[in-house]
């Protein structure tokens, strides 16, 4: 006699080809209308099913695992990050976390280059001209901004995400360094012609662009904080394509506004979707609605990834991509 299905609760809508092979396999719950789950819907959803497949802006505190009940096996998380999960507690209660890992890389680093192209190069300033009808025509002083070849990036995590970003650089002619919590091998360094900085400080104060592609942790939180941000080149202009609260937000804005720094290229906030209203005002920044991994092939390797996990745990082994509380 065959397994009995797993009934999957999936917090937000996917693409609809992941939605039809996760209803194929197992019995799944679908999210519809695609907004996101209140914390007493999450519960509830936690109650009733074998599997959870929730995005990055679904909040599993421990709280909230402790209304899970006895059902709740596994979360298949739809995304690289798990910060938004208490992995810890949810290992104690005996329910396994997983996650999608390496699926954005690509994607992220094309959006970090697209934001460095964006401020450097003043695009946002060009297309509001065009779109608003203002342009008078050419001239030699108009639109002015800078050149990336030889300019000096200093990248901030060096991971996957932060290596792709590097061979992107390569390519424009930028001069790569970076700081991270380990030093890479001699011989990728070398392949991505990076150099080390031991010393933040010492990098930060020395760079023409900053791109942040590390992880949000208790050691990283403010990261760049006010005094850091103090240390960049008032010609230095940040992204940060990562984690909103590796950098101090209003720090920031107050740098922006000040001419401390000379731009900045946001697609992750430190209050999620609550935005600093001031950087909005600011000719000077770049903001992106988080679409930093949004391409459709993206999503679609995700919802594969989330798909072998549940998968390879309904047949009784531990799911590839499991997360192990503190490995994070």
């Amino acid at each position: 006699m065959p397994a009995p299905r797993l009934t999957v609760v999936v917090t937000r809508r996917l693409p609809e080809v992941v939605e039809t092979r996760m209803t194929e396999l197992f019995d799944v719950i679908l999210r519809d209308p695609d907004t996101p789950m209140t914390r007493d819907e999450l519960a509830a959803a936690m109650r009733r099913a074998d599997v959870l497949v929730p995005t990055i802006t679904d909040q599993i505190d421990a709280a909230l695992i402790g209304q899970a009940g006895d059902r709740l096996k596994l979360i298949a998380s739809y995304g690289a990050g798990v910060d938004h999960i208490d992995v810890a507690t949810a290992r104690s209660r005996g329910i396994l976390v997983s996650n999608t890992p390496g699926v954005v890389t690509e994607d992220t680093a094309d959006m970090v280059m697209a934001l460095i192209l964006g401020v450097t190069r003043r695009i946002p300033q060009g297309l509001a001209v065009m779109q608003g009808g203002d342009w008078p025509g050419w001239s030699p002083m108009a639109n002015l901004g800078g050149r990336l070849g030889g300019r000096r990036l200093g990248i901030l995590g060096m991971g996957r995400i932060g290596q792709a970003v590097a061979r992107r650089a390569c390519a424009f002619g930028l001069q790569v360094h970076y700081h991270n919590r380990k030093r890479l091998r001699p011989e990728v360094e070398a392949e991505l012609e990076a150099t080390y900085w031991e010393s933040l400080d010492q990098m930060i104060a020395r760079m023409d662009i900053i791109s942040v592609n590390c992880p949000h942790t208790p050691s990283t939180f403010h990261l760049m904080n006010a005094r850091r941000l103090k240390l960049m080149k008032p010609s230095a202009v940040i992204v940060n394509t990562s984690r909103g609260e590796v950098i101090d937000e209003n720090a920031l804005t107050r740098g922006l506004r000040a001419g401390e720094i000379a731009g900045a290229g946001l697609d992750v906030y430190e209050r999620g979707a609550e935005i600093n209203p001031r950087l909005r005002e600011l000719p000077n920044v770049v903001l992106l609605p988080h679409m930093g991994s949004a391409t459709l092939e993206g999503r679609i390797e995700m919802g594969e990834k989330v798909i072998i996990n549940i998968k390879t745990f309904a047949d009784g082994h531990r799911p590839p991509d499991q997360v192990v509380p503190g490995m994070l």
